[in-house]
């Protein structure tokens, strides 16, 4: 069985987080990407969020990864690394929209509880315990 690999970036700036809307999706999710032939994780995750955000980011460590089965029937990994960014985002490539949302209200506002429990790994509230890697169809 064929498995996607994909990675991409939990931006955060000024206790924000920011957050993209796919139309053919109709999703909120953190932005991603797959990764081309030879390409590392992390060259990946920079390049897809600045095809898609054109932000250019400083980037940080891994935060997560999510597993789950595509639309497609293929199994998927994914890596997420918490960037920075000075830039200002806009929609590009696959992306019909971003938003800064406050990082206590991102999760409410994404899509798949595997891109939820990626950002709390970033910034776990206090007391709760560490997130694991999930599943979801999508």
């Amino acid at each position: 069985m064929e498995q996607v690999r994909a990675a991409g970036g939990v931006i955060v700036r000024d206790g924000r987080v920011l957050i993209v809307h796919r139309a053919s999706y109709d999703d909120w999710s953190l932005p991603k990407g797959k990764l081309e032939p030879g390409e590392s994780w992390e060259a990946a995750a920079l390049r897809e969020i600045e095809e898609e955000t054109g932000l250019r980011c400083e980037l940080g460590r891994e935060v997560g990864r999510s597993y789950y089965t595509d639309a497609r029937g293929r199994q998927k990994e994914v890596r997420f690394f918490a960037m920075t960014s000075s830039g200002e985002p806009a929609a590009a490539h696959e992306i019909d929209a971003v938003a800064w949302v406050a990082l206590e209200q991102g999760a409410a506002e994404l899509t798949y509880p595997s891109d939820r429990e990626v950002l709390a790994k970033l910034a776990p509230p206090a007391g709760a315990p560490p997130a694991t890697a999930t599943t979801h169809e999508g």
